[in-house]
C-alpha cells in the first residue's frame, strides 16, 4: 500500500489530508513547469504497468534518433536503478528516482532530481514513472503531456478497468505489437475500442521496440508537439 497517497483508501489517508497533499504537489508541479518552460524543454510523463515496455520504447527512441535529438530522462523505481542504467547505456543522460514504497512519482521528487541531472540542454525530458496504472495519473509533475504505454499482452480491457489513467493520456503507445502473430487471442480492435471509450480524444500508435514499427510515427508526434510547445 502506498504510504504517500493511500491509494484512495480513506482509512489510510483522510480526504482532507489527501487534498492537502495534492495542493502541495500542484504548487511544486507549477514550479517544475516554470523550469521546463524557461529552458524550452518538453517534459513527457511516461506511464504504464510494470513490464509495459516504457524503458524499451525510450531505448528505441534514442536508437532511432541516433544522436540527432537531445534527450534526458528521470526513471522512477521502487528499489533499483536498473532502468536508468539501461537508458544511460542507450545514450540518454538519466537519473533514477528510487521511491521505496511509493507507487508513483510526485512533483517534489522530480524537482529534487532535476538538480542532479543535466537536463537543461535537452529538447525532451522523459519522466518514466513508476510502473502502475492507478496513482501516477493523479499526480501532476509539471509535464507538458502524458503518454501511456499499454502492451498488447496486458488485455483488451485495461483502459476500461483503469479509466483515470487513460482519460489523462494525450497519447497511448500500444507496445509489443511484434508479439501479435503469437497471440491470436488478442484483438487489436478491442483495444482500440476500449481506448475510444476512455480517452477524451482517442490517440494511439502501435509500436514495437524490437522491430521499430511505429517508432517513426512516435518521433513525428513528439517533434510536432515540441514545435508547437515552443511557439
Amino acid at each position: 500500500m502506498c504510504e504517500t497517497c493511500g491509494c484512495g483508501d480513506p482509512e489510510l489517508m483522510p480526504v482532507e489530508v489527501h487534498e492537502s497533499l495534492l495542493s502541495e504537489n500542484d504548487r511544486a508541479a507549477g514550479h517544475n513547469r516554470e523550469h521546463f518552460a524557461g529552458q524550452e524543454v518538453l517534459a513527457v510523463n511516461l506511464m504504464g504497468s510494470p513490464g509495459s515496455g516504457k524503458t524499451a520504447v525510450l531505448e528505441a527512441t534514442a536508437a532511432a534518433l541516433d544522436g540527432s535529438g537531445r534527450l534526458s530522462a528521470l526513471s522512477g523505481d521502487l528499489a533499483t536503478d536498473h532502468d536508468a542504467d539501461r537508458l544511460q547505456k542507450a545514450g540518454i543522460p538519466s537519473l533514477s528516482i528510487t521511491t521505496g514504497s511509493a507507487c508513483h512519482l510526485d512533483a517534489q521528487l522530480v524537482h529534487r532530481a532535476l538538480h542532479d541531472l543535466e537536463w537543461k540542454e535537452s529538447d525532451l525530458l522523459f519522466i518514466e514513472n513508476v510502473g502502475n496504472l492507478v496513482c501516477p495519473a493523479i499526480y501532476d509533475l509539471g509535464q507538458a503531456v502524458n503518454v501511456v504505454a499499454l502492451a498488447v499482452t496486458e488485455g483488451e480491457d485495461k483502459p476500461l478497468k483503469y479509466p483515470v489513467m487513460f482519460r489523462k493520456a494525450d497519447l497511448v503507445l500500444i507496445t509489443k505489437v511484434d508479439l501479435l502473430p503469437h497471440l491470436p487471442q488478442v484483438d487489436m480492435k478491442a483495444i482500440e475500442d476500449a481506448l475510444s471509450h476512455t480517452m477524451p480524444e482517442s490517440a494511439f500508435i502501435p509500436v514495437s521496440a524490437v522491430t521499430g514499427e511505429g517508432i517513426d510515427r512516435w518521433l513525428e508526434w513528439l517533434e510536432e508537439l515540441r514545435r508547437h510547445h515552443g511557439e
